[in-house]
């Protein structure tokens, strides 16, 4: 039922609760392990009861029993952004406190996840805040958000005094709530928060608020206590810390595992240990190295069932003899099981834990870090077992990997001489364990003032196969020479009388045209600094790599900037896609009023989108773009247009259409098109528009009737990630 993600965090929460007198409130209900909303709380505000038992923060809500449950779904609570109902986004939460800690939950309804694009900007993708005023002074003390990042539980203090490593936060997938549905868990010492302290009959103010980013299908949808703004402590709303309440409902789901979940674990076998839940009689466990395995159940993953409340593995006689593996995550999840109950097992969560490696890892600076100040010291966590380290260390990749006979030390850090700016340097270490040496891998860093890639970045995907390389130069630079390939090793290795080699470059002069580029290809590339009158010239430059799309992009709306004519730069979007500026049968406009002319909260993927606005009073709206490439619509094989587009449910309904060459038109099926609130993906049959594919030289994106045009009404459409794809292999 769950996919467990959950760890100790570091930042910040919200209120607390205490105590109020005898209302009389309706019990919280358990739909599985989702919670209704209580009845009887008084009109915009909760209670925070003490809780008799300390909640698991475990992401199973079965010790919330009888807690104030308030429920945030219902037009009024749209703050901002179109919103497509409950199963959209909708939520459920509550608080609790004791005399150590301030609790929070929640279960959120939601169809779409987006992925944070940068865990210091939160509101890029899914995530909870919490706004909190805890002594009623109009100011918001406390402003924790809750998310994940990298698949990880975590927690950014956007304001308030809460101490990193205090919180402890649960986030759980939970497949009744929707395909992105949550449920969040946590708690908070008292001690950490600001101005907090909890009186019973007390007060405090604070409003959750669910956002859904500034990025990705879902942009710009914002869900809180009746649709307020958040930001205004006038707006938050009276939460009164309520009395004693038996919280301890039935727990289903095993917890408490040990190892703790994501723990490393030195040693070779582990006694793994959990609390039962409180109807299991045998608990089912499986194991393996594979996340996707055990939570599926996969063959091969179940090892025992058990009365005990522990096992013991990788020990001669039991689940894996051999031993666990230095270098290995392991996956593991205890099901509950009672034959006498219809809905026995309980799925539990899958925990991890890790065996470490014998070599070194988790190097600092990270392998591949650039701009890298002159006087670091490098760190590293030992190898499994260690117990001396010998460090090499130089400027040459084959030295440093070829090196040997150093002298073994003692301590994880290495300082090297005083570094030289706008230069690679590369490590190793190695770690012997009082047996045996483990060779450790050639990290590389590259000090301040380097090259460095501006466009595209190093690893990035889907590129263009009509990419422009561009970086930013070294700080000694007069030159650059280029290297680029399809072979790594090859641009690596590179030198001036190499194939790889593509030319020098004067300063200011910061690209490269490598012409058409392959599809699904990895390419790569290597600038090396030029300055003759430096005696250490040339600097050669770190490896980047990129790789291109499997089809062809019509455009992504990434290019466009807001720079005014007459600068060269200029590329504003409202003059690629021309539309019925001053041109009175055509009620389109393309592009905000003000910069950032493109849209830029509003996008299905990169950072911008094509807002485009219409009035059909005219007849018809209409946006067209000249192509320079793609025109061939036949290469590779393409067969399939893809246009991605989201409009207003209170958009005026209007026909979409997509035209060719300014006459071959095709429809989309919906009437209603222009009402859809969600990212929606439109694929066209090429053989559809019945135009010659080999020379397409213009699109047009419109809403109407071109041909025989009705007056109409009015709204605003986004469009982005137009392309053309190849059937399927």
């Amino acid at each position: 039922m769950q996919l467990k993600l959950q760890t100790h965090l570091t930042s910040a929460h919200f209120g607390i609760a205490f105590l109020i007198g005898a209302l009389m409130l309706s019990p919280l209900v358990l739909a599985g392990s989702i919670p209704e909303p209580t009845s009887g709380l008084p009109d915009m505000e909760s209670i925070a009861y003490k809780a008799k038992e300390t909640p698991t923060i475990d992401g199973d809500l079965s010790d919330w029993e009888n807690a104030a449950f308030v429920f945030l779904g219902e037009q009024k609570d749209v703050f901002r952004g179109d919103w497509g109902g409950r199963d959209d986004l909708s939520y459920v939460w509550s608080v609790m406190w004791d005399e150590n800690a301030f609790y929070f939950a929640a279960a959120i309804w939601d169809d779409v996840y987006q992925e944070l694009a940068n865990a210091n900007e939160p509101w890029t993708g899914d995530c909870l805040f919490l706004y909190i005023d805890a002594n009623v002074d109009s100011t918001i003390d406390n402003k924790p958000c809750f998310f994940l990042f990298g698949g990880q539980p975590t927690v950014f203090a956007a304001a308030g005094g809460v101490q990193p490593g205090d919180v402890e936060l649960a986030i759980v997938m939970e497949p009744q709530l929707g395909e992105a549905g949550r449920i969040f868990e946590v708690a908070i010492p008292l001690g950490s928060m600001t101005n907090m302290s909890p009186a019973e009959g007390g007060e405090f103010r604070m409003m959750p608020g669910y956002e859904e980013g500034t990025q990705g299908a879902e942009a710009g949808k914002f869900i809180d206590w009746d649709g307020l703004n958040p930001d205004d402590a006038a707006n938050l709303r009276k939460v009164t810390f309520g009395g004693l309440i038996d919280n301890s409902g039935p727990k289903r789901l095993a917890d408490r595992p040990s190892p703790a979940d994501g723990d490393m674990l030195e040693a070779t076998w582990a006694n793994l240990s959990w609390q039962p839940g409180d109807w299991a009689v045998s608990h089912d466990l499986y194991i393996s190295t594979s996340f996707d395995d055990v939570n599926n159940g996969a063959e091969g993953t179940f090892v025992a069932n058990t009365m005990s409340d522990f096992q013991v593995v990788g020990f001669p006689g039991f689940p894996i003899p051999e031993g666990l593996v230095p270098g290995t995550t392991y996956y593991w999840r205890i099901d509950e099981v009672n034959d006498t109950e219809p809905n026995s097992p309980w799925k539990g969560p899958v925990w991890s834990f890790s065996i470490p490696p014998k070599t070194a890892y988790f190097p600092d600076p990270s392998d591949g870090a650039e701009s890298v100040e002159t006087d670091v010291t490098l760190s590293w966590t030992m190898g499994f077992g260690a117990k001396l380290h010998t460090v090499y260390f130089g400027d040459n990749f084959d030295d440093v990997d070829n090196a040997a006979g150093g002298l073994p030390q003692g301590s994880s850090t290495f300082t090297p001489s005083p570094l030289e700016l706008a230069k690679t340097y590369y490590w190793r270490v190695d770690e012997f364990d009082a047996v045996d040496t483990f060779k450790g891998k050639v990290w590389s860093f590259t000090t301040q003032g380097a090259v460095q890639s501006l466009d595209p970045l190093n690893g990035t995907l889907d590129v263009k196969q009509t990419a422009i390389l561009t970086w930013l130069p070294s700080v000694y630079a007069a030159s650059h020479e280029v290297y680029f390939g399809a072979d790594k090793d090859a641009v690596k290795n590179a030198d001036i009388g190499s194939p790889e080699y593509k030319g020098t470059r004067d300063l200011g002069a910061e690209s490269y045209d490598p012409g058409m580029l392959e599809w699904d290809t990895n390419y790569y590339w290597r600038i090396d600094e030029v300055n003759n009158a430096n005696p250490d010239s040339p600097w050669k430059g770190i490896l980047w790599s990129f790789t291109t799309a499997d089809f062809l992009v019509v455009d992504d709306f990434e290019s466009y900037n807001d720079i005014d004519p007459p600068d060269p730069e200029s590329n504003r979007i409202f003059e690629a896609w021309l539309d019925g500026y001053e041109i009175p049968t055509n009620g389109a406009l393309v592009g905000n009023d003000l910069p950032p002319y493109a849209e830029q909260t509003i996008v299905h993927s990169g950072n911008q989108s094509m807002p485009l606005f219409y009035d059909n009073s005219v007849g018809y709206s209409e946006a067209t773009l000249t192509l320079t490439y793609p025109r061939d619509w036949t290469e590779n094989g393409v067969s399939t247009l893809t246009i991605w587009f989201r409009g207003n449910s209170a958009n005026a309904a209007e026909t979409l259409y997509v035209a060719l060459n300014g006459s071959a038109v095709v429809n989309y099926d919906n009437p209603n098109a222009t009402q859809i609130n969600k990212w929606t993906q439109w694929n066209i049959d090429l053989q559809a528009f019945g135009v010659n594919l080999a020379n397409v030289n213009t699109i047009a994106l419109g809403l109407g009737n071109r041909n025989n045009p009705q007056a109409g009404g009015s709204g605003t459409m986004y469009f982005d990630d137009i392309r053309l794809y190849a059937p399927a292999p």
